[in-house]
């Protein structure tokens, strides 16, 4: 059966950017605004306040761990910050590792943070389909695989590049699973914690040339049309069309970038001819599979 988390993972092409060791003492803040790139925190030893824009303080300790998968502004502070419009102490100490507030008090927080990038074109709309927060607590793996990016980071070995995307891509699929159940937001990981709507994800995934229509769908998880549709956009956060030509169009993109031919790329998708598919393409996209396709080619 097809994993639509791993594949999700897989297509948004997580790459390295940044990873370092903070430590802080006394009373620091440091305050960040970014362009939706992915941020993640492991805490290795003490305590410190996260706040993201629009959200409550989160007091982490150690042994948690906090992904954002899309994050555009935050703060992480002592858990007694300086007035704001203070001056933030911030040291690098050696390459890689940075002490944040006085240098000469105790040592507070121990953290691994990083950053990285997704290369998917499609990165927005498999985004929309995760968690805005993941935070776990008490799992060692999570914060091993951690170490082993921030180690791979701050040495020049063979195959390095190789490497963190494969780490990266283990450390999104752990922190995701650790995260899954019904308790989770609206989003894929919700939608695969129900046992009705799970088969239903997997089948889309697996097969997205059949026939996929609201009918089929709901005849497939046992229920009737309209209770298999409310429960489907209640769960996963879209309605299953939607939801269905997403990711046939998420996949059509990648196979473009791999430059199939079109009439291929129409078959794996479920639609019956190259031309049917190139108006659904660009009804979704807003260009031509052709022009998708030649604006994705390297420069060079």
């Amino acid at each position: 059966m097809s994993d639509p988390i791993a594949e999700v993972v897989s297509l948004l092409k997580p790459s390295p950017s940044i990873s370092k060791l903070v430590t802080g003492g006394g009373r620091w803040l440091v305050e960040r605004t970014e362009l939706g790139n992915p941020f993640y925190c492991a805490v290795m030893e003490g305590h410190c306040q996260m706040t993201i824009a629009g959200r409550q303080p989160m007091q982490l300790r150690a042994g948690d761990f906090v992904l954002v998968p899309e994050i555009f502004s935050f703060t992480m502070s002592s858990a007694e910050p300086p007035p704001r419009g203070a001056l933030a102490q911030r040291l690098e100490t050696s390459p890689g590792i940075f002490r944040l507030g006085d240098p000469d008090a105790p040592t507070e927080i121990k953290a691994m943070v990083g950053h990285c990038a997704f290369g998917s074109d499609d990165k927005a709309l498999l985004v929309s389909l995760l968690p805005e927060v993941i935070c776990v607590r008490g799992e060692d793996r999570l914060t091993t695989l951690v170490g082993m990016i921030n180690d791979e980071t701050r040495h020049d070995r063979h195959a390095r590049e190789m490497v963190l995307r494969r780490l990266l891509e283990v450390l999104l699929i752990e922190a995701l699973r650790s995260t899954g159940g019904t308790a989770a937001p609206p989003g894929l990981l919700r939608g695969m914690a129900d046992p009705q709507l799970a088969p239903t994800l997997r089948r889309i995934h697996e097969d997205p040339a059949r026939d996929i229509t609201v009918e089929a769908l709901a005849r497939d998880a046992a229920m009737s049309r309209s209770t298999f549709f409310e429960r489907f956009r209640r769960e996963v956060g879209v309605a299953p069309m939607e939801y269905a030509t997403g990711w046939r169009m998420s996949l059509a993109k990648d196979l473009l970038r791999s430059d199939v031919a079109t009439a291929e790329i129409a078959r794996r998708v479920g639609y019956g001819s190259a031309s049917a598919f190139s108006v659904a393409f660009s009804r979704h996209v807003g260009t031509s599979p052709r022009a998708y396709s030649r604006s994705s080619v390297p420069a060079g």
